[in-house]
């Protein structure tokens, strides 16, 4: 199997630190606001990672973190009016409801960074020791890029060109612009923790490398998270820890892309932010799994109008074949294991899901063939698909059930003007007017949708 580490900038054989264990850690989500469909996306990437290692024998250990601290966190409590603590833990709550609803599982561990404060201040407490990171007068305290000779290996960024990407806090304070906080001192009306640097809060960096070292040690064998973390996240926390323990931090590193929409960056500034909460209330979760697993993890992912709505028909044509090959009562005969081998194939191509989703479409076009022609190989197909898929996410409802998902949608988004026809063109055809039906038939195919005749009536569906 092989993974593309971006520290290393190529695919590379994943061999463990310890054979059989996997521990892996994935930036999770700042709780300052509702969960969009970036932090879904992310969420999924990392939750099938973790299950295709279980599936290749390894003891996975999988950790996620809530930053449960920080500006965004505080300006939104003053906003609302709730304690800092008592909104973090109710938004919390309410994304990890909306993850459920995703059927996205929980990671072997949840880290907060407020369960952590201890750990965090003892963190500090040594790099100052050691001299990687000093305090300043105001209670702040910085760590020193310029004692870390490897600083920028993970992004390739020279130091003199990671000026132009770095967020300068208190710079009158810091000794090099770079220099990044472990630790900020409190501000009037803000949450704070007593330490030995004075009163304050832990900075975002920092965080996640004390968290990392007290749930798995010093060495991880692989850190995950969005692209848009490699600077400066991911970079300070290889600079923290390797400065503390003097060893490598994380063995492979792993980028998911991001996240946009008609080509634009996703981000608030822009309104552009499509909620999971929205999203599920408009399509099934596996209709949503499909549709951003088509993507190369690594590459972005272009949220067009038709993206979502085309996955739903792709979704509805698969089910609808599962849904024939289970009324067909043929018996499972055959051997369906190369549809797992290629599966698996694809998977120990660096998590190749977008290939693994292609291949469906052939799967399912000999599925059909073979149901025609009364092969019980088909059931035989159609029971592998269900199993091997369910690592991400898919075929995990009986046919029905998607089905009548899918057409109470369709129903539901049909336009007055559109049924009208339709009822119009049964009492033709009812009439034996063939040439009118037909002509209304065209009328519908103008407005966008196709018919469908059956021996229990006619129904409609968006071309």
């Amino acid at each position: 199997m092989k993974i593309y580490n971006t520290l290393k900038r190529k695919k590379e054989e994943f061999v463990p630190l310890k054979e059989g264990v996997v521990n892996m850690y994935a930036c999770g989500i700042t709780v300052s606001g509702d969960a969009h469909i970036g932090h879904a996306y992310q969420a999924l990437i990392y939750d099938i990672i973790r299950k295709y290692l279980e599936k290749k024998g390894y003891k996975v250990n999988y950790a996620r973190n809530y930053t449960d601290v920080d500006d965004k966190i505080i300006a939104r409590s003053k906003e609302t009016g709730i304690d800092a603590l008592t909104y973090a833990d109710m938004m919390i709550k309410r994304i990890d409801a909306l993850m459920r609803r995703f059927e996205v599982d929980d990671p072997t561990l949840w880290l907060k960074a407020t369960d952590n404060i201890d750990n965090i201040i003892d963190f500090i407490e040594q790099l100052v020791k050691a001299g990687n990171a000093y305090t300043t007068e105001r209670g702040d305290v910085y760590f020193k890029v310029d004692s870390f000779p490897a600083y920028g290996a993970l992004s390739g960024r020279r130091l003199e060109d990671a000026y132009e990407g770095v967020r300068i806090e208190n710079e009158e304070n810091k000794l090099n612009p770079l220099d990044f906080a472990l630790w900020k001192s409190a501000k009037e009306g803000e949450i704070y923790w007593d330490s030995p640097f004075g009163k304050g809060r832990p900075g975002w960096h920092i965080e996640c490398s004390a968290m990392n070292r007290a749930a798995f040690g010093e060495q991880i064998d692989i850190h995950g998270g969005g692209r848009d973390l490699i600077f400066p996240h991911h970079e300070n926390e290889i600079a923290q820890t390797e400065a503390l323990t003097h060893k490598q931090f994380a063995k492979y590193w792993i980028h998911n892309g991001l996240i946009k929409v008609n080509g634009q960056k996703m981000s608030k500034s822009l309104g552009n932010s499509i909620l999971l909460a929205d999203l599920l209330d408009e399509y099934d979760p596996e209709t949503v799994k499909f549709a951003l697993l088509q993507t190369n993890y690594r590459g972005d992912i272009n949220i067009v109008d038709s993206l979502f709505p085309d996955a739903d028909k792709h979704m509805y044509g698969f089910y609808k074949i599962l849904d024939e090959v289970q009324k067909s009562g043929l018996k499972a005969t055959g051997d369906s294991a190369h549809i797992d081998a290629a599966f698996d194939e694809a998977m120990d191509d660096d998590f190749n899901f977008a290939k693994a989703l292609a291949d469906l479409h052939g799967i399912f076009k000999e599925m059909k063939a073979k149901l025609s022609r009364g092969d019980g190989s088909a059931a035989k197909d159609a029971e592998q698909v269900k199993k091997t898929y369910a690592l991400l996410g898919l075929f995990k409802k009986t046919p029905s059930e998607f089905l009548s998902y899918y057409e109470k949608k369709q129903k539901s988004n049909i336009p007055d003007e559109a049924l009208a026809l339709l009822r119009e063109r049964s009492e033709m055809k009812a009439q034996k007017n063939y040439a009118k039906a037909d002509e209304l038939r065209a009328k519908i195919e103008a407005l966008g949708f196709r018919v469908k005749d059956s021996k229990d009536g006619s129904t409609l569906e968006r071309i």
